[in-house]
């Protein structure tokens, strides 16, 4: 396993050194200061399989780095690391494609607790959003969040950040036919936005499991 942490605090990164060390004694901890350092380090291991993200970070818009690594590292999950944990920063990270946010003044179990979901394709929001981000997630079935099979193909790629030219391609379906399913999705969980729906799915203590059906 492969973790980045980007992260300008020296004293932060030693601590997340300790707490990596304990969800597993045998990952790859990569560091970065900056984003820079941050793109230096993906482009060596293009493969990580999981980014810890501080929003401020020297010389750059953490939201804007944020909405960079969504779009050049789509596969790899974000997790935010931030001291500013207020709801609406909370919501805007998560509508840019973070799959989780953890306030630093979170306890290492804590932490760990949402690295492991993250990592199994959940997605951790923290208690001030009126959430409990920290129960376990179980794989839904797509007739139990109210979607058929293929609304349920579509709603995976959207709340991993991806926009829909890219959910039309891995997905092979037409951008209308996206445009759709992608209106229906908030409507099934009788919300309105890709935020909404990420919340409401960790309300509902819930995780998608991909494929879940075979793109057709």
């Amino acid at each position: 396993m492969k973790i980045l942490v980007i992260d300008d605090h020296p004293l932060i990164q030693v601590a997340l050194q300790r707490v990596l060390a304990e969800l597993d004694a045998t990952l790859e901890h990569f560091q970065a200061h900056d984003a820079p350092a941050a793109r230096a380090a993906l482009a060596v291991a293009p493969d990580i399989d999981l980014i810890v993200l501080d929003l401020t970070l020297p010389g750059c818009d953490g939201f804007e780095f944020l909405s960079e690594l969504r779009h050049d590292w789509p596969a790899t999950p974000v997790l935010v690391l931030s001291a500013t944990h207020d709801r609406a920063t909370i919501e805007q990270a998560l509508d840019m494609g973070a799959m989780g946010f953890i306030p630093k003044t979170a306890n290492a179990r804590l932490l760990i607790d949402a690295m492991r979901l993250v990592l199994s394709g959940g997605i951790y929001v923290p208690d001030c959003t009126g959430t409990d981000g920290s129960r376990p997630r179980r794989i839904a079935k797509p007739a139990e969040l109210g979607l058929t099979m293929r609304q349920a193909d579509v709603l995976k790629l959207p709340v991993q950040g991806k926009p829909n030219k890219l959910i039309c391609r891995d997905l092979r379906l037409s951008e209308g036919t996206v445009k759709v399913h992608v209106s229906a999705i908030p409507r099934a969980l009788n919300v309105h936005t890709r935020t909404q729906v990420v919340i409401e799915l960790a309300r509902r203590g819930v995780r998608l499991d991909a494929p879940l059906s075979r793109p057709r």
